[in-house]
């Protein structure tokens, strides 16, 4: 397994699809998801730290796991078929419980949990974008790679990943 972090939700043009963008920690390579419009909000809000007027429904699984007295340990991509992912939440009991990656992911950023991914999903969907040269500043990194994400969505589409 290969943690990844959510580098951000975007819309794929001309279809208006989102897309949650997934990077490898430590590598090169990015997976990108497509999502539904809502889960697409859901991820957004948690990751701009909006809180809505009333719960969402990540929210309110949040706030039940809390309550329950358990955690969410880990989020884990762990299959690929016919371009449609599936994932698993873990919790510190061990309990597995399959859910779709956009509805774990939304809850791994409510929650502070980290994600992993598959090597083998990694290298089958997963797209390599090489780092530039030692940027200065983090602030510098962050816009350099938010471009190369958008020059990466202005060519991709999704019979890109359409290995049949």
């Amino acid at each position: 397994m290969r943690e990844v972090d959510v580098v951000g939700v975007r819309v794929e043009m001309p279809s208006s699809q989102p897309i949650v963008l997934l990077r490898e920690v430590g590598g090169e390579r990015y997976l990108p998801i497509w999502i539904g419009a809502a889960e697409a909000s859901a991820i957004a809000f948690a990751q701009q730290g909006m809180e809505p007027p009333r719960p969402l429904t990540h929210d309110l699984f949040a706030e039940t796991i809390r309550t329950l007295g358990h955690t969410l340990s880990q989020v884990r991509i762990v299959n690929l078929t016919d371009g449609v992912f599936e994932a698993i939440l873990v919790f510190d009991d061990k309990t597995e419980i399959s859910a779709r990656p956009s509805d774990s992911i939304a809850l791994a950023l409510r929650t502070g949990t980290p994600l992993f991914c598959t090597e083998e999903i990694l290298a089958e969907a997963g797209i390599p974008v090489p780092d530039s040269e030692n940027d200065e500043a983090e602030e510098v990194e962050e816009e350099e790679e938010v471009e190369r994400f958008r020059e990466f969505l202005d060519h991709v589409s999704p019979e890109d990943f359409d290995k049949s």
